[in-house]
């Protein structure tokens, strides 16, 4: 998923338990974590495995770091899950799961007032502003096609839903697009575009025929992206040390 951002696309975050507090202490906690329980239906989950399931559907916007980060696992989560006696619970209420589960957002809160994560957000939003500035220069989207159909396989049969593919990525930075298999939600999208072409397999392309083909694939996909942008936003946990502690700063 990297491949779809840039690096002007990165937010530095410092996860220090102030916002999980916040969230812990607002009126959308309970509501949200009774969903969260509700969901999980009538398994025969222990209270702790109902728990670490539930803490996994915590994100960045609750206060709370990537759980699936190794570091974050061993120095804050399990911790904080060792401090709570889980076992003694043989049956697993509605009431019990928020009681245990308010504790052991305190116990993490706590970890994080004292051993701070910092966190990389990537964001990035595609919308078809790029293909558009593209398509507005001809000449540039013409010296581009040129270059892509060059460096295609020179046997002069390209397969239709080959070359589109393998061109797509090369246009990519130039497009504001992610190559190929990083983000879904934009991989649906060019299939869908290309599936709708008038075009088959079995069809072999020349450069005229390639490059009247890529710019209709390009409107295509512009449009649908006009219509609904697809937004990316991706959280890693940064685990160079700090030079300076925060709390010197002042």
């Amino acid at each position: 998923m990297a491949a779809g951002f840039k690096k002007d696309d990165i937010i530095i975050l410092r996860i220090d338990g102030e916002d999980l507090k916040e969230f812990s202490e607002s009126p959308q906690f309970e509501p949200e974590m009774i969903s969260i329980f509700s969901g999980m239906g009538s398994s025969n989950a222990s209270l702790c495995q109902r728990i670490t399931m539930a803490l996994e559907q915590l994100t960045v916007e609750h206060g709370m770091p990537p759980s699936s980060d190794t570091w974050v696992f061993n120095n804050i989560i399990e911790p904080a899950l060792q401090s709570l006696s889980l076992d003694q619970f043989l049956t697993v209420s509605q009431e019990i799961f928020l009681e245990e589960f308010r504790k052991l957002i305190d116990s993490i809160t706590l970890r994080l007032q004292d051993k701070p994560v910092i966190v990389a957000r990537n964001e990035c939003i595609f919308d078809g502003s790029g293909i558009k500035k593209l398509l507005s220069d001809k000449a540039e989207l013409n010296k581009m096609l040129e270059v892509v159909w060059r460096d295609l396989p020179a046997d002069q049969t390209q397969k239709i839903s080959d070359s589109l593919c393998v061109s797509l990525d090369r246009m990519a930075d130039s497009a504001n697009l992610p190559l190929c298999g990083t983000i879904p939600q934009v991989d649906t999208i060019v299939k869908e575009v290309l599936s709708t072409l008038n075009t088959t397999d079995q069809e072999t392309l020349h450069e005229d025929e390639f490059k009247k083909t890529m710019t209709e694939t390009l409107r295509h996909i512009m449009s649908r992206l006009e219509e609904n942008p697809v937004f990316i936003s991706a959280h890693s946990v940064v685990h160079e040390p700090m030079v300076t502690p925060f709390t010197e700063s002042e």
